[in-house]
């Protein structure tokens, strides 16, 4: 006689696992690459990749501060933007994105991490960073584009909204892609001879870049020597550095006027202050002035 033996049933399958939250192509870029680190390290590559646009009849000199790179997760190119920028503090100063995420919402700046207002974003720096923030207002040309140079001559950082192009440049979009940089650097072309030997040495591998040498030099922004500038800076969709001229930075900012109207018709919550976008960020721009013990 056979006994036949009953086997228990197979286990079900596990439930399948929760989808992650999909990436945005900007996060996806950067999770296959690292920032290059160093003052002056991306900066030169940028440059000679762009060799060709540079006058070599004008000395070209170069002043930054690296600062660190951090993607942004959702609307948050402004708040990424001053932890990026807190890092220039002296003393130096270590935040956690959260902290300065907290404190926004908490302040009630932002509800899903957009900065629409430079005036908050002054209050802001000043509580996370515990220093001084300068609120630049009427543009970023004439006295503030000097106020800015003099300010990235001396390693300080800014912070500047425009509106972003898709490669992560300047663009003029009404303010519909509104978006927010810090800058920590500066490039200035002068007439030759503008900046000392004393005060610059030539770069090993562009022997017609000067590297600015020290922070406390005379800046060259009020000479009529001054023929051309750009900006370095870094934003939270990119790892990388960008350099801008100044002029273009300037006009990106003007025209910040309007909120995309998708996303102003998407049902989400935003803080937008009184006169609406071109009242919180045209034409603004916030100095960081790092250097507390000098304060």
């Amino acid at each position: 006689m056979s006994v036949e033996c009953s086997l228990p049933p197979p286990p079900a399958p596990p439930p399948p696992p929760a989808s992650a939250p999909k990436k945005k192509l900007y996060q996806t870029i950067a999770s296959s690459r690292s920032a290059v680190e160093g003052d002056h390290t991306e900066a030169c590559f940028l440059i000679s990749q762009r060799e060709s646009s540079f006058r070599k009849d004008l000395q070209w000199v170069l002043a930054n501060t690296y600062v660190p790179s951090l993607i942004q997760d959702g609307p948050q190119c402004g708040l990424v933007a001053l932890w990026m920028a807190a890092h220039l503090r002296q003393p130096r100063l270590s935040i956690e994105m959260e902290m300065v995420v907290q404190t926004a919402l908490s302040r009630g700046y932002t509800a899903q991490g957009e900065m629409f207002s430079a005036d908050s974003m002054a209050l802001l720096a000043e509580e996370v960073c515990g220093c001084k923030a300068e609120l630049l207002s009427g543009g970023l040309s004439g006295n503030n584009a000097a106020a800015i140079i003099s300010h990235l001559w001396g390693r300080q950082p800014v912070l500047i909204p425009y509106d972003e192009d898709y490669n992560h440049e300047p663009c003029q979009r009404s303010g519909h892609r509104a978006h927010w940089a810090v800058a920590s650097g500066v490039l200035l072309g002068l007439d030759q001879g503008s900046v000392s030997e004393e005060h610059a040495q030539s770069d090993p591998s562009l022997p017609w870049l000067c590297l600015a040498t020290n922070s406390c030099s005379p800046c060259p922004v009020g000479s009529m020597a001054l023929k051309n500038v750009y900006i370095l800076a870094k934003q939270g969709k990119s790892l990388r550095y960008q350099l801008w001229s100044l002029d273009t930075v300037a006009m990106s900012n003007e025209q910040l006027r309007m909120m995309d109207p998708q996303r102003a018709g998407d049902g989400t919550q935003y803080v937008v202050p009184e006169g609406g976008m071109g009242a919180g960020l045209a034409g603004k721009a916030v100095l960081l002035h790092t250097r507390t013990q000098m304060e």
